[in-house]
């Protein structure tokens, strides 16, 4: 009789254990530029990886300009008019914050990760 009390509990800490790690837990992936909203002015975070081969470059405003790419390899341009992090030339991951109209990402906020 025991046991059969103890089921139903044990499914339903399953059941959100499952929620938790399929939905909740925050992913070490990179993420998809095709995941954002380019209809949106909403700022959303997005890891990306700095493609430091091509380079950072002063858009004489006080702005930088460079490259990311997502994890289905779309390289994309990343604008702002902000200071940029110190060591991010030599960082592999970024987190973006902003958001992407779909050609480019007007960024507000960076991060870096790793």
């Amino acid at each position: 009789m025991k046991k059969e009390k103890l089921i139903i509990p044990a499914l339903l800490i399953v059941v959100i254990l499952i929620m938790y790690f399929s939905y909740f837990k925050p992913k070490d992936e990179l993420g998809l530029f095709s995941d954002l909203d380019t209809n949106s002015n909403a700022n959303k975070e997005i890891l990306v990886k700095v493609l430091v081969e091509k380079g950072f470059t002063n858009d004489g405003s006080g702005g930088t300009t460079f490259f990311v790419e997502d994890r289905a390899g779309k390289q994309v341009v990343v604008s702002g008019s902000m200071e940029m992090p110190t060591g991010i030339e030599t960082s592999n991951r970024i987190i973006l914050s902003g958001h992407y109209n779909g050609n480019s990402f007007h960024t507000h906020g960076i991060e870096i990760k790793d």
